[in-house]
């Protein structure tokens, strides 16, 4: 039986002949973390006496806060300078722009290598048939100190993209097309291959606008099997040959997807799901506040080149703001020596400096309350952006929007722009008291007070929003669970020590941050049980040694309030009824657990 391209690259990196399901270690080829992560990635190596195995091979990249405005984001971003300083390691810093594209660009990953970072969308790397993972602040000290990391070897699906899109579509519309069509858990666990006629034929900036949106289909990566621009590209900025990954042709797939794109017509998601996604036309003349161009997904050059060709004498609407960060300083430079900046500044633009901007809260591309954005970005959750509504759509969209002042098509902007008519907070909740104690021999079973979340899909800005990613002291953590969360946002106030929280599908969607699992911790929850887990935050989940039992709970009568028992060892769950149900707690999750954390051996 053949390889698909996650299991060549997975294996020869393990050294072993992997298949689906395997647990292997893998030598990780570049190892990054950002500047809210990274903080943590030192404490984490520091607080264990670990060192570095390989400084040539791990980077900081300071992409969140490339300003440095917020007080806690530069004190973060100072911890890492000096401990690259005293390690030796390459640091991006504040001026060179988002770390994924900065991977690509600098030749750090390429083809066929594999890639870590404190960033969920780290799978973008499977633009360039590389494999990338998101990973949280123990992943990341561990690939830092050692240079390998654990991980489990993921079924792979194929996606065929069949037709040719319309003229006026690009790879932003593909993508969600592809959200449409495979919502947001579909691919859970899944590392997904994308082929057809229009996938062959997209360059390096195409590919990354829709890798980068695997996340979103809580796919582990979406690879395109390079094409010969990607290997020139990758060749020419590594200086070496490149001989791609390609899977076999009798590689077995678990899933095969075909996606209707022929005449595709440009599209759009509405706020609060990425995958809500409907044609232009059914939410045009939308009045907006504000737009949005930039992020990993829409950050490169020929994003910018898009939104410039439609901004062209051309004016943002009176009490419209737009917002354009390029990718990084390369693309900056590029838009600067190309007019592009001219025309965003004519226009009425505020152009950023380049980084993550509006998907972090440390740069421009927030929103207020109220207010309605129109944005190139990858996320859409329900306060992820600020606290409006956010729909997402292609560069040449947004920029036709800005103009018009309400949802356009770029054929379609009317003579006179939409303007609005004249006339038309509390304290943080307490921390719970009591704080899970350390104890020398962690117990492998538990009962306690039940919370049942009959919610799938629950990202991890609900569990834990990004305004708190400063914080690093698990301590104050506790009391910011769940208050993104709608109708749960007194949680925190009410939950008790010893507490177990049942959810459904895809639980931790979303983002890599660690402070999802340590807030649960931080209340002294004992342990999380749910129907699936987003695969970021089930690692560090496991790699914490925080316990999360896979189980299917909500479709059961249990309501909040019962109580349950939790045997890990045997993974048995005993329903208040009496009944017992068997949830699944892997040797691999039991032996981190038991030693406390990945880190402490």
């Amino acid at each position: 039986m053949g390889k698909t391209i996650i299991e060549k690259i997975l294996g020869s990196h393990s050294g072993k002949d992997v298949s689906p399901g395997d647990i292997v270690d893998i030598a990780i080829d570049a190892r990054a973390a950002r500047d809210f992560g990274g903080a943590n990635v030192v404490k984490n190596i520091t607080d264990n006496g670990l060192s570095v195995e390989n400084p040539e091979k791990t980077y900081f990249t300071f992409d969140c806060n490339p300003g440095g405005s917020d007080q806690k984001y530069a004190t973060n971003q100072q911890v890492c300078r000096l401990f690259a300083r005293d390690h030796d390691i390459n640091v991006y810093d504040i001026d060179q722009g988002i770390g994924t594209h900065l991977a690509i660009d600098a030749g750090l990953a390429y083809p066929g290598s594999t890639f870590v970072s404190t960033d969920s969308h780290a799978n973008i790397l499977g633009a360039i048939g590389a494999f990338g993972q998101g990973m949280g602040d123990v992943d990341i000290a561990h690939a830092f100190a050692f240079g390998r990391v654990w991980f489990k070897v993921p079924p792979s699906a194929k996606i065929i993209l069949n037709g040719t899109p319309s003229a006026a579509a690009s790879a932003k519309d593909i993508v969600l097309a592809m959200l449409k069509k495979l919502g947001a858990n579909t691919l859970l666990g899944y590392s997904a291959e994308i082929y057809g006629p229009a996938a062959e034929q997209l360059g390096v900036s195409d590919r990354i606008t829709i890798s980068s949106m695997a996340t979103e289909m809580a796919g582990i990566i979406a690879l395109f099997p390079p094409n010969d621009a990607v290997v020139k590209y990758a060749s020419k900025v590594t200086g070496r040959t490149i001989d791609p990954v390609l899977a076999d042709s009798d590689a077995a797939y678990e899933k095969t997807f075909e996606i209707d794109i022929d005449g595709l017509v440009p599209q759009i998601a509405r706020p609060g799901h990425p995958e809500d996604v409907v044609d232009v036309t059914e939410v045009v003349g939308t009045k907006i506040g504000s737009a949005f161009i930039g992020s990993c997904t829409n950050g490169r050059f020929e994003d910018m080149k898009a939104a410039a060709d439609l901004l062209a004498n051309r004016k943002v609407a009176p009490g419209v703001v737009l917002k354009i960060v390029p990718s990084t300083n390369q693309v900056w430079q590029q838009c600067l020596d190309e007019g592009l900046i001219k025309t965003f500044k004519d226009a009425g633009a505020l152009v950023g400096n380049a980084g993550c901007a509006g998907c972090a809260a440390g740069q421009i591309g927030q929103n207020g309350p109220g207010e309605i954005t129109v944005s190139t970005g990858n996320r859409n959750f329900a306060g992820k952006q600020g606290k409006g509504e956010v729909y997402l759509a292609s560069p040449a969209v947004v920029a036709a929007s800005a103009v018009a002042g309400a949802i356009s098509l770029p054929d379609a902007i009317p003579a006179q722009p939409a303007v609005f008519e004249v006339g038309s907070g509390g304290k943080p909740a307490q921390a719970a008291a009591g704080k899970a104690a350390a104890a020398k021999e962690k117990p492998t079973a538990f009962k306690g007070r039940v919370w049942v979340i009959r919610k799938d899909n629950i990202d991890t800005d609900m569990i834990y929003h990004n305004r708190y990613l400063t914080i690093t002291n698990i301590e104050e953590m506790g009391q910011y669970t769940f208050d993104n969360l709608e109708g749960w946002e007194d949680f925190a106030k009410k939950a008790k020590p010893e507490d177990i929280v049942v959810v459904g599908k895809n639980f931790g969607a979303g983002s890599s941050r660690q402070q999802a699992v340590d807030c649960f911790e931080s209340l002294g929850v004992s342990c999380i049980i749910g129907e699936s887990f987003g695969a970021i935050y089930e690692r560090n989940a496991i790699n914490k040694g925080f316990p999360i039992v896979t189980a299917d709970l909500v479709s059961t009568n249990l309501e909040s309030g019962q109580t349950l028992e939790v045997d890990l060892s045997t993974g048995a769950i005993k329903l208040p009824s009496g009944e017992v149900v068997t949830g699944a707690f892997s040797d691999v999750q039991m032996e981190i657990y038991k030693k406390g954390g990945l880190l402490n051996n």
